[in-house]
C-alpha cells in the first residue's frame, strides 16, 4: 500500500524552527520529485519547496533563505526544516510525490499541522 507519512508539526514561537520528515512506503522515491505544500485556513493549497530526483531544489519567494527540502533515498525520506517561522506560515503541511514517466504518478499524505503563534 503507498503511504506518505508526515511528522513534525506543532506549535512553534514566531523565530522558532520545525522541521517536517515524510516518510514514503509502498514505493520508491528515488524516481519522484518530492514536494512539500502547504493550506492555510480559507485558502488554496499551494507548493512551498521541491527537491527533484537529481537533488535540484526549488521555493517558493515567501520561504527562501528560511526553508530547506532534503531528501534521503536510502531511507525513503524527505524532510523540511523551516527556520525563522512567522504567522503567516501556519498551515497544514502535505508531503506530495510525483513523477511523470513511464506513467504519471502522484500521491499526497494527510498533513500535519504547523501553527506559529506567540
Amino acid at each position: 500500500q503507498v503511504q506518505l507519512v508526515e511528522s513534525g508539526g506543532g506549535l512553534v514561537q514566531p523565530g522558532g524552527s520545525l522541521k517536517l520528515s515524510c516518510v514514503a512506503s509502498g514505493f520508491k522515491i528515488t524516481t519522484y520529485a518530492m514536494s512539500w505544500y502547504r493550506q492555510a485556513p480559507g485558502k488554496e493549497r499551494e507548493p512551498v519547496a521541491t527537491i527533484a530526483k537529481f537533488g535540484q531544489t526549488n521555493y517558493t519567494h515567501s520561504v527562501k533563505g528560511r526553508f530547506t527540502v532534503s531528501r534521503d533515498n536510502a531511507k525513503n525520506q524527505v524532510y523540511l526544516q523551516m527556520n525563522s517561522l512567522r504567522h503567516e506560515d501556519t498551515a497544514v503541511y502535505y508531503c506530495h510525490a510525483q513523477k511523470i514517466f513511464p506513467t504519471l504518478d502522484t500521491y499526497w499524505g494527510q498533513g500535519t499541522q504547523v501553527t506559529v503563534s506567540a
